[in-house]
């Protein structure tokens, strides 16, 4: 139980601490809009890695058929959607005055999770990502029963929960 735990652990560190646009999205949050904006933003990418996860444990096989039809389309997804928020990015101006959103401050958050979400989950490539991974760490919870199953999956929530703590946190000192 302990080696299932112990690699859950290090694949979701693994997962969600490459420097990419997911994390540079989280830091300019963090940045520009306070410690809590850039963490809700993490906690969105971490729900979307906690899919693939569930998605590549249970069986790829089952929705192969449906990223085959479909590839090219999330793909196109995907680009257009990095495409946005490198010229988000590009245009900003951390320098200058910020000023708060008219929203309410529960529409803010719920609008910084949502983007990171869909955002993370544009990257279908994840998927080959974890399943080099888990070839690399022999990650196969479901083989040994549910609750070594349950026991990966909260290791690896722990870390990518842990990971966005302290990349939030060190930002925003």
């Amino acid at each position: 139980m302990f080696e299932t735990i112990a690699k859950g652990f290090v694949i979701g560190l693994l997962v969600s601490a490459p420097m990419g646009p997911i994390n540079m999205l989280v830091i300019q949050r963090t940045l520009n809009r306070g410690w809590s904006h850039g963490f809700v933003t993490g906690l969105g990418a971490m729900l979307s890695d906690l899919v693939y996860v569930l998605t590549t444990l249970v069986g790829l096989s089952f929705i192969s058929d449906f990223f085959d039809k479909y590839e090219q389309v999330i793909q196109a997804m995907g680009s257009i959607i990095l495409v946005l928020f490198g010229i988000m990015v590009f245009r900003s101006n951390p320098l200058r005055e910020w000023t708060p959103d008219k929203l309410p401050r529960e529409t803010r958050y719920m609008r910084d999770f949502v983007t990171s979400f869909f955002l993370t989950l544009s990257n279908v490539a994840i998927i080959l990502i974890l399943m080099g991974i888990y070839a690399r760490f022999s990650f196969n919870p479901l083989a040994d029963g549910s609750r070594f199953f349950a026991a990966g999956l909260a290791a690896f929530t722990a870390a990518t929960f842990i990971w966005w703590f302290f990349l939030t946190t060190l930002v925003a000192r």
